[in-house]
């Protein structure tokens, strides 16, 4: 944890670049939101640490991926019939934290797990996040463990930049899966 958890002014921050980061982490906050509530079978979102863990479950979807530079190839879901969304987000100011390895574990009422899967970034038009489409047996209720390493990348400034530096683990318990294709 950082020393300072709340996020000041410094020599490399001042007031109004912390209020444009806040800004811009409630309008990623209120994406996160719709996706979960209005667009995604479900969704919901927890602190853990620095970070603020969230997911979306809804039908596998196809995606495009990039062959070579300028040609594109839609690829459908194959036997995939779950898509699973998560992002993390500052605690403080709810910005989406790049650059991440997260990993995702679907576990079965029954205890039998599926994964983990490494979720890749996805960009989508209305929510940038990590995700990937798997294959699990049906419908039903699972427990959706979420393990996210900690960041490797560099940080500004020595009154706020020491933040996202332990791993952090989630679980979402009961999570109501729908599968199929989109």
């Amino acid at each position: 944890m950082p020393e300072n958890p709340q996020k000041q002014t410094s020599d490399e921050v001042d007031e109004r670049q912390l209020e444009l980061a806040k800004e811009a982490g409630d309008a990623y906050m209120e994406a996160v939101e719709y996706m979960a509530e209005e667009v995604a079978h479900t969704g919901d979102h927890e602190a853990a640490g620095e970070m603020i863990v969230a997911f979306a479950q809804e039908e596998a979807e196809g995606m495009y991926a990039l062959e070579s530079e300028g040609d594109f190839e839609w690829v459908e879901p194959g036997d995939d019939n779950c898509h699973v969304e998560v992002t993390a987000m500052d605690a403080e100011d709810r910005r989406m934290i790049p650059e991440l390895d997260i990993e995702f574990t679907l576990e079965a009422e029954d205890g039998e797990e599926f994964g983990p899967h490494e979720a890749d970034f996805l960009w989508h038009p209305g929510l940038l996040h990590y995700g990937k489409n798997v294959e699990l047996p049906g419908d039903g209720s699972y427990d959706l463990h979420v393990e996210i390493d900690a960041p490797t990348f560099m940080r500004h400034d020595e009154e706020n930049g020491d933040r996202y530096g332990e791993r952090v683990s989630v679980t979402f318990e009961d999570v109501d899966v729908e599968t199929g294709q989109d």
